[in-house]
């Protein structure tokens, strides 16, 4: 089912529970590439998603249970420098591209604890747990 209305502006209530928590244009971002991608792939619903959260992640982070701008577009992390055959996994919405320093910063604003003992690897993961975790009291789960 198409993610943008009438007003060429994304149908809140067909998006992921974390963008419908997001800006207007992480939210236009991801809905008008769904829609692009589900033409192309002959309404392929997943590959649309996965192809839409990939452009998402190319301009947007996930930080806690919605999503915000990131420092500088480009890949997120392994998997997207790679495409979609990569075995490598992704970061679930973390920008794992970024420097230690911004991603400490994210832990911060998380207040994930042992923080300053962990590396960037570390930190990731961190994120990513604590990512879902946000996501899922959004939810209510």
């Amino acid at each position: 089912m198409p993610k943008t209305g009438k007003n060429d502006h994304a149908r809140k209530d067909e998006l992921p529970s974390t963008l419908q928590r997001s800006d207007q244009k992480a939210q236009d971002t991801f809905a008008k590439t769904y829609d692009s991608a589900l033409e192309s792939y002959d309404n392929d619903e997943s590959r649309a998603a996965r192809t839409a959260f990939a452009s998402l992640k190319h301009s947007y982070e996930k930080v806690g249970d919605h999503w915000e701008p990131k420092e500088r577009r480009g890949p997120s992390d392994r998997h997207a420098e790679e495409g979609m055959d990569s075995p490598a996994p992704t970061a679930g919405g973390v920008d794992a591209n970024a420097s230690k320093e911004h991603l400490y910063k994210r832990a911060r604003e998380l207040n994930i604890d042992g923080r300053s003992k962990m590396d960037k690897e570390e930190l990731v993961e961190a994120l990513q747990k604590a990512n879902d975790a946000a996501t899922r009291r959004a939810r209510g789960d």
